[in-house]
């Protein structure tokens, strides 16, 4: 029998397309914090459900502690913050030849590449829409990009293998060789979903207001700035363009790409962000320092502002913490830090 695929989190992302390759015939191994979850997953099965597909699948997993042997092929798909934790963990499960896979929001590959080692780090960008329901249930909105890639720009062997398994979730999975300019691209329209979820509203409702659209061009803004610092060239998926939102770029162009951002996310069964999610159903932390947090430290080291950048950060740990709820007037405090003289959100 085939080594499985090892994917170290089996929630939103990482239980998705665990099912779909399970489904296909891919030995997969799942692990999980969530006992109930890993339980419910290996003996009823997970549960796809949604407007996308809709089919269970008994899936071996367990959690952590119950992992022995080595494996070749890790998915790492835990939140960014968890990221640390789960190398831990994980790093005595990869065979010397192996490679994690982030299959994460933000920058992670550059923890795991501090970690394990550039060699063994390999990208991906994802963007479709699924949330966690519960033990073994998971949403499965809408479909969206999928990107992978090595972070040293090659394409191996192994870079192809990894695509072809990824096209048997997504049929549309992008091989490429610029793996960091889907990662900044994501940051940019990330950050903006960060935002969103400071108001109970749903993404496009926020991405409809032109009320709030100086907060999508400054956080777009500042996104671009530090990656185009950096030597990264951000890229987008659909039809949004990250470069709308380079220095001097008409400001038109950056509407029209949120614009596009309002009617796009009124066409999935989720209507909320993941973040909205965690601070609004699940009570828990969110991703905000390990995706944006280090944003700031990065312009820090080129010396470019970010203050709406930062001001998003404090306000999302605002909510987090009890200090603020999640409101008009919460996101106009966003607003305050990028331009001085808009007019509040009604």
């Amino acid at each position: 029998m085939a080594e499985p695929v090892l994917i170290w989190g089996a929630g939103a992302i990482g239980g998705t397309i665990g099912a779909y390759w399970r489904r296909a015939g891919i030995d997969v191994l799942l692990v999980d914090k969530d006992a109930e979850h890993v339980e419910a997953c290996r003996t009823a099965g997970l549960s796809i459900e949604g407007p996308v597909d809709s089919f269970k699948e008994v899936i071996p997993a367990a959690t952590p502690d119950e992992i022995d042997g080595v494996f070749s092929r890790i998915v790492l798909a835990v939140k960014a913050q968890h990221t640390e934790e789960a190398l831990d963990a994980l790093a005595s499960h990869l065979a010397e030849d192996g490679y994690v896979l982030s299959a994460q929001n933000g920058l992670n590959e550059l923890a795991i590449a501090q970690r394990i080692g550039p060699e063994r780090t390999m990208g991906c960008f994802v963007n479709f829409g699924a949330d966690w329901l519960g033990p073994g249930r998971i949403l499965y909105g809408n479909r969206g990009a999928v990107v992978t890639g090595e972070i040293d720009r090659s394409i191996r062997e192994r870079t192809r293998e990894m695509h072809a398994l990824l096209k048997l979730f997504e049929p549309e999975a992008v091989l490429t060789d610029d793996i960091w300019g889907y990662l900044w691209g994501k940051l940019a329209y990330g950050a903006m979903l960060f935002a969103t979820a400071l108001t109970p509203d749903s993404m496009s409702e926020n991405f409809a207001d032109p009320a709030r659209a100086p907060a999508w061009l400054a956080l777009g803004r500042e996104v671009v700035a530090v990656a185009q610092a950096r030597g990264v060239t951000p890229r987008g998926f659909g039809e949004f363009r990250p470069e709308a939102f380079a220095p001097g770029a008409p400001e038109t162009e950056a509407l029209a790409v949120t614009a596009w951002l309002a009617d796009y996310t009124s066409r999935t069964a989720k209507t909320h962000s993941g973040i909205w999610r965690d601070l609004a159903v699940r009570k828990r932390k969110t991703e905000i320092d390990a995706q944006i947090g280090v944003i700031g430290a990065l312009a820090r080291e080129k010396a470019i502002p970010t203050p709406a950048l930062d001001r998003l950060v404090t306000l999302i740990h605002d909510v987090e913490d009890g200090r603020r709820k999640q409101s008009i007037e919460t996101l106009n405090e966003l607003l305050k830090a990028c331009s001085s003289d808009l007019t509040p959100a009604p």
